[in-house]
């Protein structure tokens, strides 16, 4: 809510002066943004590539530690969307070689504990590099605290060349959709897959995968053992 949404908000409910108002507002719009600072105090991390997840998540070294980062305001399709995640995780993988040097600003901290930023290297904003050559959307539903116009014109070019998931009229299943789509695939009454449930809180084995696409889509949602050497890659006995 902004300011002066508080102060409409005080000012109806507590049948105080405009005036009034308007300053609870704004002492009401600040402790917001300090109750909610991982997403507003922008961090910057320096590090080096230890490993890519998928088309937008990473592992780096920052410091002594290790540190996952999703990228900031782009979704890149799923494992299991082929060939499109694979194409992803490959064009991800060539803009960011392992142990490459990179800056990452914070945006947000997700409920997984990871970073989402946005990636430079060299200069060069990876996020909006993905976009522009078609391995991922714009993720408009967060794009909040991104370059809104520099996203949508790279996203209207990669789209106008028919570029990676363009290359299909009107764009490939965003991922958002298909991720939602394969939660409630199952239909009522039956058993949902561990992918569908990673966020439940129960922790899985490799055995309760039937596909390393399943495996994998687990470990984006935030189940990180999974992944037991690293690299990205979860239940690698299922590829």
């Amino acid at each position: 809510m902004t300011q002066s949404g508080y102060a409409v908000m005080y000012q109806r409910d507590q049948g105080i002066s405009a005036k009034s108002a308007r300053a609870i507002g704004w002492l009401g719009g600040v402790l917001l943004c300090l109750g909610s600072s991982t997403a507003v105090l922008a961090q910057s991390l320096s590090g080096s590539v230890l490993s890519i997840g998928d088309g937008d998540t990473i592992r780096i070294q920052s410091g002594s530690g290790v540190k996952t980062i999703r990228l900031a305001c782009i979704d890149t399709p799923e494992t299991a969307q082929t060939p499109y995640g694979a194409a992803a995780r490959q064009q991800l993988q060539s803009l960011l070689p392992i142990g490459s040097a990179i800056q990452v600003k914070v945006k947000a901290t997700d409920r997984y504990g990871r970073s989402v930023g946005e990636i430079t290297r060299n200069g060069r904003n990876i996020n909006q590099a993905l976009v522009g050559s078609g391995a991922a959307f714009v993720y408009w539903q967060y794009i909040q605290g991104c370059d809104r116009q520099t996203y949508s014109r790279l996203e209207n070019e990669a789209r106008l060349k028919a570029a990676g998931v363009w290359s299909v009229k009107g764009g490939i299943t965003r991922p958002w959709d298909y991720r939602t789509g394969r939660s409630s695939s199952s239909g009522s009454g039956s058993s949902s897959t561990p992918s569908s449930q990673a966020s439940s809180g129960r922790k899985y084995r490799c055995s309760d995968f039937k596909t390393a696409a399943e495996a994998q889509a687990a470990l984006k949602q935030g189940h990180s053992y999974l992944d037991k050497d690293g690299d990205g890659r979860a239940c690698e006995s299922l590829r």
